[in-house]
């Protein structure tokens, strides 16, 4: 495989840098991170090696229009290479082997298409470690495009997603992922999501029309550049969502991506945490730490091009006593903002007016936010950036990504089978105390009690219960003594 950098994002981005003048008057002095790993010889267009690894085996399986990819990755032996030819299927893919490639192949610019006609959930689901997914359309399905639940090690390249329900690409509970040269629309959560997971890069992504473009969600050492962020709700998105497992979202870098326009209506599911996202964001911070904001395009955005906010002052988010809520670190350099803020939130206004400034905001800060810093500050129009100092460095150029040499498959004993299913499948959609896109983990225990037979057997066939929430999709691709054991678990856990 070879990796394609678009010619536009070559010349937008050498354009870009030479709009921002990126050697300001400080020292030319870079950003070294929060996290460093010996050996990491990775670079994002280099063909010294794929997070993925190598191709395990030599064997190819191809399958033609008519026949079914599922069937394919069952008979697979880990390791296999399955080529999916251009047509039509009506499936759900679910890999739970280690090391295959699932390939599609174009031809005369049409590509294997995954059609869910509205009735299925989920396009491709993965559970397996060194998994990569490429080159498919996926359309009209009623949860996920792709989604990886707890494997490490995986690439999700060159898809065309359209309207897929919930969330287009969701990388959960993974370490060491790419997720490049896609494009995805239409999509009622986020077009991009990837929680709870570490070492991640999203990069070259075409990203439109959705409630959120780019979400990172308690996860950490992840690098969002060269993305193309436009007609959302919200643009590019870094935050806590209380009452996860992980608790944490810190040493994110968001830089050289266009976040343009992001003014869609929200038409997230009422009270979930993304419903509270209000139209006209350009980039959200909310919680995360140690954020570096660098060498974007942010225009045209009504509310803010920058939206930094505490729990406390957010939308559709419950209090999480073990996570920290705020914003702190945030780190703000070079950026060519334009023409946001000029259709802002009545607060924002006041906010205005305290501080005695004009015009529109640029950048909006609310919540305590400590050890944060702006670079040039002088070129936005800001509020509530006073306490922030000012940056003693001007760029992440010393940062290539946070991205390792594969690491170690993440290996599920039998005694963690139902943990590791609550955190790569469950957390996707529950809080525990919040409400996410389904009701709170607190509610279904008490629903359930001491039925994790009950519980397990609603899993693998749920009926809608509430009008005022989503129809939670079957999981019946876990076989039962999983489902039995994530019943027992959900059932014990405490935040």
């Amino acid at each position: 495989m070879t990796r394609f950098r678009s010619p536009f994002f070559i010349a937008a981005l050498v354009a870009a840098c030479s709009l921002l003048g990126m050697q300001s008057a400080t020292a030319d002095i870079s950003y070294t991170g929060g996290f460093s790993a010996q050996g990491n010889v990775l670079t994002l267009d280099g063909a010294d090696r794929f997070v993925a690894g190598p191709p395990m085996s030599d064997v190819v399986v191809t399958v033609k229009s008519g026949q079914s990819i599922q069937d394919a990755v069952k008979k697979a032996e880990p390791g296999t290479t399955i080529k999916v030819m251009p047509g039509t299927y009506h499936e759900t893919v679910y890999i739970d082997k280690n090391g295959i490639r699932l390939i599609g192949v174009i031809e005369d610019g049409k590509r294997p298409t995954l059609d869910g006609e509205g009735k299925l959930n989920d396009a491709i689901l993965y559970s397996g470690n060194n998994v990569v997914v490429e080159n498919f359309k996926i359309t009209r399905y009623k949860g996920n495009g792709i989604m990886s639940q707890a494997g490490n090690n995986w690439e999700i390249r060159n898809n065309v997603i359209i309207d897929t329900g919930v969330y287009g690409i969701f990388p959960q509970l993974g370490q060491n992922g790419v997720v490049e040269h896609n494009v995805i629309s239409g999509i009622e959560d986020a077009a991009i999501y990837v929680g709870m997971s570490d070492n991640i890069h999203v990069a070259y992504n075409d990203v439109f029309d959705s409630v959120a473009g780019i979400e990172i969600e308690n996860s950490r050492h992840a690098i969002v550049e060269a993305n193309r962020v436009y007609n959302n709700t919200g643009g590019i998105l870094a935050f806590i969502t209380p009452g996860l497992p992980i608790k944490t979202t810190y040493d994110v870098i968001i830089r050289n991506n266009f976040v343009i326009s992001n003014n869609h209506p929200n038409f997230a599911a009422p009270g979930s945490t993304v419903a509270g996202i209000p139209a006209g964001t350009g980039i959200l911070v909310m919680a995360a730490d140690d954020v570096v904001i660098e060498g974007n395009i942010i225009r045209d955005n009504k509310t803010a091009g920058i939206l930094i906010t505490d729990h406390g002052h957010a939308a559709n988010v419950t209090i999480d006593p073990e996570s920290d809520p705020n914003a702190d670190r945030v780190k703000i350099l070079d950026n060519l903002m334009s023409n946001n803020g000029y259709d802002t939130l009545d607060d924002v206004k006041k906010l205005m007016f305290l501080e005695l400034k004009r015009g529109n905001p640029d950048i909006v800060r609310v919540g305590p936010s400590k050890d944060s810093c702006i670079l040039n500050r002088e070129r936005y129009v800001t509020v509530g950036l006073k306490p922030f100092s000012d940056c003693e460095f001007t760029n992440t150029k010393q940062i290539a990504n946070y991205l390792l040499p594969p690491v170690p498959p993440r290996v599920i004993k039998g005694e963690d089978r139902g943990k590791i299913a609550y955190l790569g499948v469950c957390a996707g959609c529950h809080t525990y105390t919040g409400r996410m896109i389904g009701p709170p983990i607190q509610i279904i225990q008490a629903l359930y009690m001491d039925n994790p037979q009950g519980l397990a057997e609603y899993i693998a066939n749920p009926t809608k219960k509430r009008d005022d929430y989503p129809e939670m999709p079957p999981q019946n691709y876990l076989d039962e003594e999983t489902r039995l054991a994530v019943a027992r678990y959900v059932l014990q856990v405490k935040n």
